[in-house]
């Protein structure tokens, strides 16, 4: 019942800041139904505010569902959705197509945003499937970790090497490093939404497993568990929430870590309650950052990756100094 009452709260509180989102522009507080009669105001809230809060929500709901995967299937609580990867191989997937086509990340023209998104998707995707070549598949989750990080540490090097032999991508490159919701629209997040249903039936499908998994690998095959099949689909669920989201959104730290503990500090439940809580609870941490980030110095924005990380690194320190 306490999971159930969580996720209304959630839910409410999704809504809610969904029509603040609605009211916050480039010139800070500026409700459209307070400009009577104005069509444009309203224009500019359903075709620009409204699409840019759904797909935050989205894009924090993949990061919160990736995160609340990987602790589950790593056994580990600083675990994050980044881990196998896929975070690298997106911003290097990013700078090898603005080397090779010169273009911004907050260009208009929908081919070109649509390369963008792709060349990050696929640089996510390649560098997780580059991870379970070195770990020789899913069998071994220490190898798989191992193996996530040295991709990582291999692809970030050869982003940096990419910006300095062509340095005219550097400012374009910021924008997506430093995460951005800014050029979010409808058809982002109908693509976010669909990734998202399908992250979280594979997910919830394998919830039981993950239950099993946290009494250790012997115990888990004792229940009967398929470990290298469960392994392959939590895996294949949590490139794909991460790589959707990093590719619209860009590299927001800290949604994917904080979101589950945030759950846990508040419900103690199975996996199955637990992946959903976390993808709401990332949701609305998103949501409320890109929220402060266009608000708080309007007209000027802040990057929300870098203020999720400063607040998501503060509770981090916060929880530490509790324990």
């Amino acid at each position: 019942m306490k999971a159930v009452f969580w996720a209304v709260v959630l839910l409410l509180t999704t809504v809610a800041l969904l029509l603040l989102g609605l009211s916050v522009g480039s010139t800070g507080w500026s409700p459209p139904w307070m400009a009577a009669g104005d069509a444009l105001a309203w224009d500019i809230a359903w075709d620009i505010r409204a699409p840019r809060g759904v797909g935050a929500w989205l894009a924090g709901a993949l990061l919160g569902l990736g995160g609340a995967v990987a602790q589950g299937l790593f056994r580990n609580p600083l675990a994050d959705p980044y881990l196998l990867g896929s975070s690298s191989g997106a911003a290097l997937g990013v700078a090898i197509f603005l080397a090779l086509v010169g273009v911004s990340p907050a260009a208009t023209s929908l081919a070109m945003r649509l390369g963008l998104t792709g060349a990050a998707f696929l640089g996510a995707v390649g560098a997780v499937l580059l991870t379970l070549v070195l770990a020789k598949g899913v069998q071994h989750t220490l190898r798989l970790l191992l193996a996530g990080v040295v991709v990582g540490v291999v692809l970030g090097a050869l982003s940096a090497l990419t910006m300095l032999m062509v340095p005219d991508i550097m400012r374009a490159m910021q924008a997506f490093m430093m995460g951005t919701t800014g050029f979010l629209g409808w058809s982002s997040a109908w693509i976010l939404a669909v990734v998202l249903l399908c992250s979280v039936v594979v997910a919830w499908a394998c919830s039981r497993a993950l239950d099993a998994l946290s009494l250790g690998d012997a115990a888990a095959v004792s229940l009967g568990v398929r470990l290298t099949l469960v392994r392959a689909l939590l895996v294949g669920a949590m490139a794909l929430a991460t790589g959707a989201a990093v590719a619209q959104a860009g590299l927001i730290s800290f949604v994917g870590l904080v979101a589950p503990h945030l759950v846990r500090s508040r419900v103690h439940t199975t996996h199955g309650p637990l992946l959903v809580l976390s993808a709401m609870t990332g949701g609305v941490l998103l949501l409320a950052a890109d929220i402060v980030a266009r608000w708080v110095l309007a007209p000027l924005e802040l990057p929300v990756g870098v203020l999720t990380a400063v607040l998501g690194g503060g509770y981090l320190l916060w929880r530490m100094h509790r324990v």
